[in-house]
């Protein structure tokens, strides 16, 4: 993908200032408001890949005092679309059209999301985005895949 998709060229263009990152991550929050209810960041964007970060708070806490893993899986969702956003080809669109997760351990500090495409896969059909969610230690607390439906934009 080239920079001269809207999505990628706005990230490259705020990320470089103070405050940066944060508007553009607002901004996707306004763009899709439930995508702001777990408060995750976007820290880096590039052409098949996001990562994001999310800060262990009450908010977002369950009865154990762990992350809650529709938080992380809001935040992956969230890392998948901007992913997608950044790095479709113009004449392709998307929907989400599933989710497979696992959760091998507790969520109990601060974490960090990413979401990757091989970009070969960018053609009609599905699509799997492989996510993954890590806390401070770079354990794996949650993986899987959001499969997309990937279509031809229609013309006129």
């Amino acid at each position: 993908m080239t920079s001269g998709n809207a999505t990628l060229a706005a990230w490259q263009r705020l990320s470089r200032y103070p405050g940066g990152r944060w508007l553009f991550s607002k901004f996707v929050d306004f763009k899709a408001p439930y995508f702001g209810s777990a408060g995750a960041r976007i820290v880096e964007l590039r052409p098949n890949f996001a990562r994001l970060a999310l800060r262990k708070r009450r908010a977002v806490q369950n009865h154990i005092g762990t992350v809650h893993v529709i938080a992380i899986c809001n935040m992956l969702e969230k890392a998948m679309g901007v992913c997608a956003e950044a790095s479709i080809p113009a004449h392709l669109r998307w929907i989400p059209k599933g989710m497979t997760l696992e959760y091998p351990a507790k969520a109990a500090t601060n974490l960090t999301g990413t979401a990757e495409i091989d970009p070969d896969d960018w053609r009609p059909g599905d699509l799997k985005v492989t996510v993954t969610a890590f806390d401070e230690n770079e354990t794996v607390v949650v993986r899987g895949h959001i499969l997309l439906w990937i279509s031809e934009r229609k013309r006129g």
